[in-house]
């Protein structure tokens, strides 16, 4: 998937804010998280990572509840991304929790925001159609093009490059295989169907290649 450029970026956050009834959309805000994006420790979860996303969003925001507050919560699920960090998901839903409140929306949308935020640490089954969504966006990546899931590879060990690789690659490996022992990875029909199969042969190799 293409990422969106940043034109249609800035549309897209115009547009859910919008949709939430926000007339002076906070612009500021905006391109202080595509800044976080671009910070230095980033090499998968960047600018490349959100508009994939977005991109993605864009094509399946038709199977939201609340296509806009989907779209929020891509934009701030990896705003806060320290690699040392475990509680990053905590601070990027807070952070979008703070900014919707600031802006006026209703409280309730604000929560379900935090919640779908949250649901990104990938340690509960999502729950809700704006969950599964969310979180089959966030995981095209293990369904993309061979190429890009490489290249996808090379990004994450780059981000944990400070781990030695005698404890990284068998962290790395754990985590695939949890991903690969899944009854389904994806739980949207839409995106099963387009990403499944690719998925398991991606994450299969993957495995093989870690040892």
């Amino acid at each position: 998937m293409q990422p969106l450029a940043p034109d249609a970026r800035r549309a897209n956050w115009q547009a859910a804010w919008r949709a939430l009834g926000v007339v002076a959309v906070d612009e500021a805000l905006r391109a202080e998280i595509e800044r976080r994006y671009t910070e230095p420790q980033r090499h998968y979860h960047t600018l490349q990572h959100l508009g994939e996303c977005l991109a993605w969003f864009e094509r399946e925001k038709a199977q939201a509840e609340r296509p806009a507050e989907v779209a929020i919560a891509l934009w701030f699920h990896d705003a806060v991304y320290d690699v040392h960090a475990h509680d990053n998901e905590a601070k990027s839903a807070d952070w979008a929790r703070d900014a919707m409140h600031a802006a006026g929306v209703a409280p309730e949308a604000a929560a379900r925001v935090h919640a779908l935020v949250m649901a990104t640490r990938h340690d509960a089954v999502p729950v809700g159609r704006d969950a599964e969504l969310l979180i089959d966006i966030d995981l095209s990546i293990l369904g993309a093009e061979p190429a890009r899931f490489v290249e996808y590879e090379r990004q994450v060990h780059a981000e944990y490059g400070f781990v030695p690789p005698e404890v990284r690659r068998p962290r790395r490996r754990e985590i695939l295989q949890r991903f690969l022992a899944r009854p389904a990875i994806y739980a949207t029909p839409r995106m099963h169907a387009l990403l499944e199969d690719r998925a398991r042969a991606n994450l299969a190799r993957s495995i093989a290649a870690l040892g």
